[in-house]
């Protein structure tokens, strides 16, 4: 069933309830526009690509281009000089080259993309809120125990559901507490995108992401 309201329960560090908040509608109420999450995400993955790879030809090969042998009378194949593709040690036919894959997203179309992602995330109830997380140690048991008394899934001391933080700067102690969760990603607001927001199966915000949020993409200050 998807919720329909847009107010959501503030825990502390301890999963205690501590208050209800209403997350702002523009970025949490929208209906999730599908062609355009798939867009963004495929954009996201082919701007991954470096572009780098490269390979020889026949001209590029470092070697002699002396005929291997007189073109008639031997009985066998006609053949020019031994750095043919055919040949083991050879230049590549058809092989890649350097090329540049990036494409774009105009700024609108990724702004409603990432409300998309996080308007289908709130409906699928796969969001949570905390207040007070940036005054953890920076120990990886202390910051692993909060996530667990927030519905995040863990077995035999780790992580077993994919989980996004997401936080309103960038904070050492909570980056020292979580680098070492395998399926641990932490961003800061100003650096989500919509892959990591769908491809993780937990959400959590701290209170003050939200607001940067708000700030960042609604130019509202709370």
């Amino acid at each position: 069933m998807k919720k329909t309201n847009l107010k959501i329960d503030v825990f502390d560090s301890s999963g205690k309830k501590l208050e209800e908040m209403e997350l702002p509608k523009e970025i949490f109420g929208i209906v999730p526009n599908k062609p355009l999450l798939s867009q963004a995400v495929r954009i996201f993955l082919t701007n991954q690509r470096q572009g780098t790879a490269s390979s020889k030809t026949r001209g590029e090969v470092s070697g002699s281009g002396k005929k291997i042998y007189k073109q008639k009378g031997t009985g066998r194949a006609r053949h020019g000089d031994r750095y043919a593709p055919i040949f083991v040690g050879g230049g590549v036919a058809f092989g890649p080259k350097p090329k540049n894959w990036s494409l774009k997203l105009s700024q609108k179309m990724k702004k409603q993309a990432l409300f998309s992602a996080l308007s289908s995330k709130f409906q699928h109830q796969e969001i949570a809120v905390v207040d007070g997380l940036e005054k953890i140690k920076a120990k990886t048991q202390t910051l692993l125990n909060s996530l667990v008394k927030l519905a995040v899934k863990a077995k035999n001391g780790k992580l077993s559901s994919k989980t996004l933080l997401v936080t309103s700067g960038n904070l050492k102690n909570i980056y020292l507490a979580g680098r070492n969760l395998q399926k641990l990603k932490i961003f800061p607001a100003s650096l989500l995108n919509v892959y990591e927001i769908l491809y993780a199966q937990k959400i959590i915000f701290t209170k003050k992401a939200i607001s940067s949020l708000s700030g960042i993409f609604l130019n509202k200050q709370k």
